[in-house]
This record gives C-alpha cells, structure tokens and sequence, in this order.
C-alpha cells in the first residue's frame, strides 16, 4: 500500500543556520577521514564541460559595461535574448513581452529564493493574518528554504519529486503562497509530464497561488525535451500565476557566470523587480552580453547532451550488475537507492575508495508520517556525473568497489529478477 502524500514542516531557520546545506554536514560526515585512495570529488553538480569558445571574445568587446550600473530588470537585449530562446524551446503560441515576462537573475538560487518574499507578499490580502504557507519537494533544492526563511513562511514538504497541493488539507491550502517545483528534479533527474503541469497550473490560478518551475536542467536530455512550464501554459494563452526560473550554469557550462532568467506572470514580476530593486544583486552588463550570445546558440548544448549522454552510457555498463539502478531522465545525476545508512556507506567509501559523493538523505528532511527507512533520500546516494569521461569512469569502478563490499545483497539477485 502506498504511503499518503501527507506533508510535513521543518522550521527553515533549523534548516538554514543549524543543520546546513548537504555540502556543510558533508564536510562534517568526512572531517578526519584519510582515504586510502586519491580522491575524486562526484558530490558537485559543477558542470566542468568546455565553455562555448566564443564566450570570450564577446565578453572582451563588452568590457566597457562594467563602467556602468545595470538595471535590475536586465538590459532589453539580454530580455528579448531569453524570450525568443524561450518562444523556440517550448514552441510558444503566446507572445512573450521581453519587458514584461522576462526579468534577469544574478543565477537562478537567488531568483528562487527572492521569489518567496514576493509571493508572501502578493498573498498578503488574501491571507489576512492566516501564516503564509510553501509546498515543497523532498528531497529538494536548498534555495527553497532560504526563501521560505526570508519570507516568513511555512515550508511543507511532501514526499516526491513532485508536490501534490490536492492531498494538503483545507487549512494548509488556504495558507499556501507558492508551490516549487523542480523539473527535471534535483537529484531523481524526474521529470514533468504536460497533464501534471496543467493540474498544477489549474490549482494555482483556482487557488490564487503561485507556481514556481525551478528548470535549470531543462536542457540536459537523451532524446525527448522535457515539457515545460511555459509550453503546458501556452494552451491557455497567457502566463497568469506562473513562473518559469532557468540559467546557463547547466545549460552552457557556465556556473560561474552568474546569469539567470525569470520567465511568466507580468504583475508577479513587476512586483518582484520592486523588491529585487531593492535587496537582490544586479548582473553585469558584460555577463548578460555572453548571455545573450549562448541564448542564442544550439550547437554548444548539443554537443553538451553529446557529452552526458557519453557518461550516461558509461554508467549503464559499470553498473549494470547493480540491481534498481536505472539512467535519469534528465540532468546529470545519478540517483540510487543503495539501502541501509546511505551516510554510512558515504563515509565508508570515501576512507576505502577515495570518492566524495552525497548521501541521499542530506538532500532531504524527515517527514513524520514515514518510518525511518522510508524516509526521502534514505537509503539512497547522489553522483554527480560532471568530470571528464576517464574521472567518471574511475569513479563509478570505486562506487562499484564499495558496493560489491558494503552492498552484497545488490548483486544477489538474477538480472532477470531486477526491478529499475
């Protein structure tokens, strides 16, 4: 029988301040560990695949930008960039306003999290003195809770990659301000299908919520895109009560550029841009030159997917033996259910076989309803599979390694007999 989707609350200060992110209580897990092997780092996802080669030049014959404070909205080029990227991706009907729908992000955590407070704040009539409420993920991306922390809001979380605003009772509904969601998801590489976008579109414009699609992998895929925010919206020919967050860190390889995009509701972005205005850094107007030229290039994302789908392929063969592994839909993470203490076998791993990866469960909170080895994340283990092709695949021989040691009872069974 299936566990009900019942949501459970972390206080986001707790969170924040005192547990830490997974990198912190990862750092914590290993302190003291010598391994016995050279260590290989898999535990970030930091896209480490070539930059597109023109990026350079085009930051070179911008440099005079930085001589000059950029908007917080974003230059009109950088908006239009990301509209007409956005129109072609998902295959938009609906016009996109650049001035309008678009809003410039100095990368996409910040964005996520700043949105929580305009989101309180769009609720705020409507919840009276009700506490503001977000439904979240879990497991789930960090910057949700630092927004949830900064707007004064409850975090629920629900089990799954996907929230499920229907099985909330009455009370919580009514006090949602936002519902996140992250597609693909960060670690499961799940994916969004077109039905589930409208369900929670239909719940978001009938609640008075608002809908926040964190797509930053959207464009790490084998063969099919991943349906998007924006392209199920686009029936409805508007973009009331959503928006679409996305960067170039994954997409470009370009972690360290700092660019992100808001995409969606007009009114929640006018808002937004009030408040960013005011607290959120602004992104140079050199960076959002480069931005605009990737924007506007395919060839380097092709040959990016090219790249994954090559350590993909690697990783189906070395751990085929492993039963319940299967590829992601997207992204680049490879999520497995391992069983056991999965921060254990970390520890374990890294001392034996020298590999930094992150156990599952610093990727998520304890709900109550679950019993311990139900918990999200428990059990499970998150690679991430960013290095060159000859460090993949020297890690995931070591995870295979400490497997077959720690793990016996995942190579028992007959091929035959696997579930994936």
């Amino acid at each position: 029988m299936t566990a009900p989707r019942l949501p459970s609350t972390a206080d986001p200060a707790d969170l924040v301040y005192r547990a830490g992110s997974p990198f912190v209580r990862l750092a914590a897990l290993l302190d003291g560990v010598r391994p016995a092997k050279d260590p290989l780092v898999m535990a970030v996802g930091e896209p480490k695949h070539p930059q597109p080669e023109f990026v350079a030049p085009v930051l070179n014959e911008a440099l005079s930008g930085f001589s000059n404070y950029p908007a917080i909205t974003g230059s009109e080029t950088f908006r239009k960039a990301v509209a007409d990227w956005a129109t072609r991706r998902y295959a938009l009907a609906t016009p996109l306003d650049p001035l309008k729908n678009v809003l410039t992000a100095n990368g996409s955590r910040e964005a996520l999290a700043f949105a929580a407070v305009a989101a309180v704040e769009r609720a705020r009539a409507r919840l009276g003195r009700k506490r503001p409420a977000l439904l979240l993920p879990n497991p789930f991306y960090q910057g949700y809770v630092g927004g949830a922390l900064m707007a004064g809001a409850d975090a629920f979380f629900q089990d799954g990659a996907f929230p499920d605003p229907l099985a909330l009772d009455a009370e919580t509904r009514d006090r949602l301000a936002a519902i996140y969601v992250a597609s693909p998801a960060n670690p499961q590489g799940t994916v969004m299908d077109r039905d589930g976008w409208l369900r929670l579109i239909d719940f978001a414009r009938d609640h008075d919520v608002m809908l926040f699609a964190d797509e930053c992998y959207s464009e790490l895929y084998g063969q099919t895109p991943p349906t998007g925010l924006l392209e199920a919206a686009d029936e409805s020919g508007h973009f009331d009560g959503l928006v679409s967050f996305n960067s170039l860190s994954k997409r470009s390889n370009l972690p360290g550029l700092r660019v992100g995009f808001m995409i969606g509701d007009a009114d929640f972005l006018a808002l937004s841009a009030r408040l960013r205005n005011m607290a959120a850094p602004q992104v140079p107007l050199p960076l959002q030159a480069v931005a605009a030229a990737v924007l506007a290039d395919e060839a380097h994302v092709a040959d990016n997917r090219r790249r994954y789908e090559e350590k993909w392929t690697m990783a189906d063969a070395i751990l085929a033996p492993v039963a319940g592994y299967c590829r992601a839909e997207a992204g680049f993470f490879l999520w497995l259910e391992i069983g056991g203490d999965d921060a254990a076998f970390v520890r374990d791993l890294y001392a034996e076989e020298g590999l930094r990866i992150l156990p599952g469960s610093y990727c998520a909170v304890p709900l109550a309803h679950l019993p311990a080895e139900r918990q999200p994340g428990a059990g499970h283990i998150r690679i991430a599979l960013v290095e060159s092709p000859d460090i993949t695949r020297e890690g995931l021989t070591r995870l295979l390694a400490a497997l077959r040691r720690h793990r016996p009872a995942l190579f028992a069974a007959p091929s035959s007999d696997r579930t994936s």
